[in-house]
């Protein structure tokens, strides 16, 4: 299934701007000053409908995470309202795109001990998935055995098209759909047109799944115990959730083929804070390393609403990488989580001619060609950029007919290429990365028989079919486990520094994302091409998509065992307890390159549920901190206010910094234009949740180059004090430190009282000036 990403555009008009009249109809959202609405309205919906525009013209209402509304309006008039003096921001909708067992244990979960019976595997928190859906009916969604549905929950079951109020269940306790930025955006002529009104063909007017990512998520992050779970035989035995006893809420935001548009997305954040949740999963975001402002960027401005009532939310970290910069949802109080490999892979091989074999990936399940050579043929070698992609009627059936055809990835689904080169006739597909991919592989459940290459494999099996008469066939090898290394940072997960605020180092952390098994919908076949009548109750993902509901079911479960943490808290358990070493505990590699990683890979590490539970100190954060952090990097009162709904008061002399955000991880930023000696001194504080007497360490692995200082070196605990600050100082010659590829060099700080060791990477790095 191939993930595609949409970079969120946002048009944001500053008061006094001319804006061009245009008479097209488009879908804006208005950000109201809430405490101005005149009293003699009886609610603000009353007041957007009598002073700023028509009740036909407005979609959502937005009260809780955000105040304001979304209306369909015409560019003129939204530079007339954005004139009001109580309209603190104009933003067009926009369309988002989703980040498309043996994973609970590969994050260190084990049966009767550790995590999973200290919280009760999750039980009575509830977890909100914003994705397509969800199909109901599958085993993983059963409620047998669980208690009753929490009594704080608000939340409601909305029905629709075959969804009726017997689909929720004590597992399933709500269930809702957004689609009017949908609708609206495929109603305007002229207008950005990617929505559209819902096509009863294809898609279902109700939280039902029509597309398959939803139901894999929330199955990822809460599925119960499903026995003799295999997607076609591939990864079989026992699926489960990260917290498998979680109570699922389903917002459908993001509709087959359509996107998810932010109006929408608002919209579904107002309803699960208000319903009830205690975590927020959301896999979905922008890409190219472009990321709007804050303020201008509603998923970051929901999610705020939603952390400062103390829900956690868990974000996607992208599907751009390898480049640098291509992290999204970079607001620090989101946990953006990349993408690592697990101990299990579906590999294939590739048997040349001349006896030479290659290793790949494979989930194909059909009639097998091993042990029969074929013609092989690389359509690219014509030098048509469409026939080496194997783009829809690019290829020549006279020259494929009954060979195997080498294909470029790019473009089009990888899946889709296999499609085509059944049509032209062809008996098989060699998918091979292109240098941008490197080795970076994921398995498909492609209709032919085919296998996925890394780049130095496919510029050798291409080599040879260049040579004349060439033949090959393929040898599939079902499930392995035990692959090694493990974990790996996936090729594709979206890789740091911060491209809005590098002084806060994403992605966070990063969990399994490849080739991971969870439910499916019964609506398309795996492929989700629409010609892939295949029925399966599972199905096996790769993306950010797939590692962001690990760690939102890693939350339930602290939050579980810990009702009393924050979501800074459960963040900073989750990043300092993670591990940078893999399971045969070498240095993470990059699966793109087979080289060593760093913290712009996988952030504080990779997610280590074991150690998670009790990690000694926790980094916390309030609302105050958060309002400082944008004080610290330039917003004035208003702007903020767009973020937060109240009013800011950044202080006038002492500036903040924002190096200063009581974050689990350090970032020191030294600008270029610098020389000499350079010195900054950055600000913590720990909280102690661990023994009330302990005694902490501090434990510097300073970056190559640098001195770090910590002071005090050691923190002492005890009943009356479970609360300390820590200065640390990190000081480079700018002449003669040598920064690395990325451009930075990295480092780390643990506290260490004998059991627990609380780990922040250090990221030293040098930028010029914004």
């Amino acid at each position: 299934m191939a993930v595609l990403l949409c970079t969120l555009f946002v048009v944001f008009f500053a008061a006094g701007e001319a804006v061009p009249t245009d008479p097209t109809v488009r879908t804006y959202i208005f950000r109201v000053d809430g405490e101005s609405k005149p009293s003699i309205f009886p609610t603000h919906y009353h007041w957007y409908t009598s002073e700023f525009t028509e009740s036909t013209s407005i979609l959502h209402v937005y009260d809780t995470v955000f105040r304001g509304f979304s209306a369909s309006v015409t560019s003129s008039q939204a530079s007339a309202l954005e004139k009001h003096p109580s309209v603190l921001a104009v933003f067009e909708d926009r369309r988002r795109e989703l980040h498309t067992t043996r994973s609970p244990q590969f994050v260190g979960l084990r049966n009767q001990r550790g995590l999973w019976s200290e919280s009760d595997y999750g039980s009575d928190v509830i977890i909100g998935v914003f994705d397509t859906g969800i199909w109901p009916e599958r085993r993983s969604f059963t409620d047998l055995n669980l208690g009753p549905v929490p009594k704080r929950w608000k939340g409601v079951c909305q029905t629709g098209v075959k969804f009726t109020a017997r689909n929720c269940n004590k597992k399933i306790v709500g269930a809702r759909f957004f689609a009017k930025g949908h609708e609206a955006a495929g109603g305007f002529g002229g207008g950005i047109g990617f929505g559209s009104a819902i096509n009863d063909t294809v898609e279902f007017r109700s939280p039902r799944d029509a597309d398959g990512h939803g139901t894999h998520t929330a199955s990822t992050a809460a599925g119960r115990y499903v026995f003799k779970a295999s997607m076609a035989g591939y990864a079989a035995g026992i699926a489960k959730g990260v917290a498998p006893k979680a109570r699922l809420a389903v917002y459908k935001v993001c509709w087959k083929s359509s996107g998810c548009f932010d109006s929408d997305i608002l919209a579904a954040f107002d309803a699960a804070v208000n319903d009830g949740v205690d975590v927020i999963s959301i896999s979905i975001g922008g890409g190219d390393g472009i990321s709007s402002p804050y303020y201008l960027d509603p998923i970051a401005i929901g999610a705020y609403g939603a952390v400062s009532r103390g829900v956690f939310v868990s974000s996607s970290a992208g599907n751009d990488g390898p480049n640098g910069m291509s992290v999204t949802n970079l607001a620090p109080w989101l946990t953006t989580v990349g993408a690592g490999t697990i101990d299990r892979n579906f590999p294939a091989e590739v048997i040349l001619g001349d006896g030479r074999k290659l290793a790949g990936v494979s989930l194909y399940a059909g009639p097998s060609i091993s042990g029969k050579k074929y013609p092989l043929i690389y359509p690219g070698k014509s030098g048509i950029l469409s026939a080496s992609l194997c783009m829809e009627n690019s290829l020549d059936p006279n020259l494929v007919r009954g060979k195997i055809v080498i294909c470029d990835r790019g473009s089009s689904p990888r899946v889709a290429k296999g499609l085509v080169v059944k049509k032209a006739g062809g008996v098989g597909m060699i998918l091979s990365n292109g240098i941008s991919n490197g080795e970076g592989l994921v398995g498909d459940a492609h209709l032919i028989p085919a296998c996925s290459v890394g780049s130095d494999e496919g510029d050798q099996i291409k080599a040879y079919a260049a040579t004349g008469h060439a033949t090959a066939t393929i040898n599939f090898q079902g499930t392995v486990l035990g692959i090694r290394p493990a974990p790996v940072v996936a090729s594709f997960s979206g890789r740091g520094p911060n491209g809005m605020n590098p002084e806060i180092l994403k992605p966070d952390l990063i969990a399994p994302g490849v080739n991971i098994l969870a439910a499916w919908t019964d609506a398309v076949g795996p492929t989700g091409l629409d010609s892939d009548a295949r029925k399966m109750e599972f199905n096996i993902l790769s993306g950010t998509s797939m590692s962001c509901p690990h760690v939102s079911g890693a939350a339930a479960l602290l939050k579980s065992a810990h009702p009393d943490w924050s979501p800074a808290a459960i963040k900073s358990a989750i990043m300092t307890t993670a591990s940078t070493v893999n399971k045969q505990l070498q240095p993470m590699t990059d699966e793109s390159t087979g080289n060593a990683t760093t913290p712009y890979d996988f952030g504080a590490g990779h997610l280590n549920l074991d150690l998670a539970m009790d990690p000694g100190l926790v980094y916390d954060l309030t609302n105050e901190d958060y309002v400082s952090f944008l004080c610290s990097i330039g917003y004035g009162a208003k702007t903020i206010q767009v973020i937060t709904r109240s009013p800011a008061a950044c202080p006038m002399r002492r500036k903040p910094v924002p190096e200063n955000l009581n974050y689990p991880s350090i970032a020191a930023l030294f600008s270029t234009g610098k020389k000499g000696v350079l010195r900054k001194t950055m600000i913590r504080r720990v909280k102690n949740v661990g023994d009330v007497n302990s005694v902490y360490t501090a434990k510097v692995e300073a970056p190559k180059g640098v001195t770090v200082a910590v002071r005090p070196g050691k923190l002492v605990f005890s009943d009356k004090v479970r609360e300390l600050s820590y200065y640390v100082t990190v000081k480079m010659d700018g002449t003669s430190v040598v920064m690395g590829d990325s451009g930075a060099v990295f480092g780390s700080l643990s506290w260490v009282d004998g059991k627990h060791v609380v780990r922040s990477p250090i990221v030293v790095t040098q930028l010029e000036p914004m």
